[in-house]
């Protein structure tokens, strides 16, 4: 399959679909996840078109990656998390919905358990907080 360069993500990244944004480089965007599965859910994205991990630009994962070492780090300490989930899906079939390579970023506590993905978006003023926060442990 092709890349969709009308994906929301792209869509994010051309200024089209605003964006609780927390951190960004030439090569990559780090926002909140407007369906967060747990408080300081963030995605990374390359700016590069990529559908997903199995048709990147192997020159381009190496930044990604930088960056989604930065963002984990952050949310870590942004919400006191014991650990941090990394999940990136590839294909419909492993449960990819956004046809942008993406990672998700997931800050996680021993007997707290993630929220469903409901598809209901989360309050946009919760939201902001949450990436203020993550902005403010990466500026340290």
């Amino acid at each position: 399959m092709s890349y969709d360069t009308n994906n929301i993500f792209a869509r994010i990244l051309r200024g089209e679909i605003p964006c609780h944004k927390v951190y960004e480089d030439e090569h990559t965007l780090a926002f909140m996840d407007v369906m967060p599965q747990a408080d300081g859910h963030t995605l990374v994205i390359p700016k590069m078109p990529s559908r997903n991990l199995l048709d990147a630009d192997p020159k381009a994962l190496g930044a990604l990656m930088a960056s989604v070492q930065t963002v984990a780090n952050a949310v870590q300490q942004a919400f006191g998390a014991e650990g941090i989930l990394v999940q990136q899906f590839n294909e419909p079939a492993a449960g990819q919905t956004v046809f942008h390579l993406h990672f998700h970023i997931l800050p996680r506590s021993t007997g707290v358990g993630l929220r469903p993905h409901t598809g209901k978006m989360a309050d946009h003023a919760l939201l902001a907080e949450h990436a203020a926060k993550i902005r403010a442990a990466l500026e340290g």
